[in-house]
């Protein structure tokens, strides 16, 4: 990207080479107290929205997955199994200190040959074409500046017959749905986020975020754009969250 081109981060408009730096002090904040808040955001349910989506992967063992923006670790500690020992999964994030969570969880798993750990970008995977037989995003595509740059790299890695699985919070769809989401969402979160990481402003970008991410049917059409194939989403949660799949072919 051009210096002089704009992006969003939340509500604000910033320079698109301005905008990694901002997320990485999100996440630098929130790191570790990342999965509590989790829990607490969701009340749980993000671990079976999770669990769906590594269903839509179909995993078999000894099959090479790549978990982009995987943070602390939970997609890679539940694709692990599917996997085997003959398998891997790498765990990657932009983030060093989310990584870093996410390498001392599965450490302490007892997670050793199968799993594997890289510090990068993903508009610039450093892998030669065809790697993966699988790659996921979980919760990340959100905060990723060039989006279309990032699903080209990850088709461009994806073995012929490869998934991509995106994980992400999307547009609520129920009827009255939307009103009460708000609400949560921007009185909620923040106060949540100031209780427990004594940081409101964050969860605040959270739910700015997810206003600015593209919807269900926006996602669908970059994917197709991008060049994959066989593509569709599943809502989950009335829509406040989306599983979107596509193929390589």
């Amino acid at each position: 990207m051009e210096p002089s081109e704009t992006t969003h981060f939340g509500y604000q408009t910033v320079a698109a080479d301005q905008k990694a730096g901002k997320v990485a002090g999100v996440f630098n904040s929130v790191a570790d107290k990342y999965d509590v808040m989790n829990d607490l955001m969701s009340l749980g349910v993000h671990r079976l929205w999770k669990r769906f989506a590594i269903s839509l992967a179909n995993l078999r063992p000894g099959e090479q997955v790549l978990d982009l923006a995987g943070g602390t670790g939970d997609l890679t500690s539940r694709m692990l199994p599917w996997v085997g020992s003959g398998g891997r999964v790498v765990l990657s994030d932009i983030n060093a200190s989310m990584l870093g969570e996410g390498r001392k969880r599965l450490l302490d798993e007892g997670a050793f040959g199968t799993v594997a750990y890289a510090q990068l970008d993903a508009e610039q995977l450093p892998f030669p074409d065809n790697s993966f037989d699988a790659i996921t995003i979980g919760f990340g595509l959100r905060n990723v500046t060039d989006q279309p740059r990032a699903l080209a790299a990850m088709l461009r890695a994806l073995k012929p017959g490869g998934r991509a699985i995106i994980l992400e919070f999307s547009q609520p769809l129920a009827p009255g749905l939307k009103p009460v989401y708000d609400l949560y969402s921007f009185k909620v979160l923040p106060w949540l986020g100031q209780l427990v990481a004594n940081d409101a402003d964050s969860y605040r970008y959270l739910a700015e975020s997810i206003r600015m991410h593209p919807d269900q049917e926006t996602l669908l059409q970059m994917m197709q754009d991008a060049g994959f194939d066989r593509c569709q989403y599943f809502n989950l949660a009335g829509g406040i969250v989306a599983v979107h799949r596509g193929y390589k072919f």
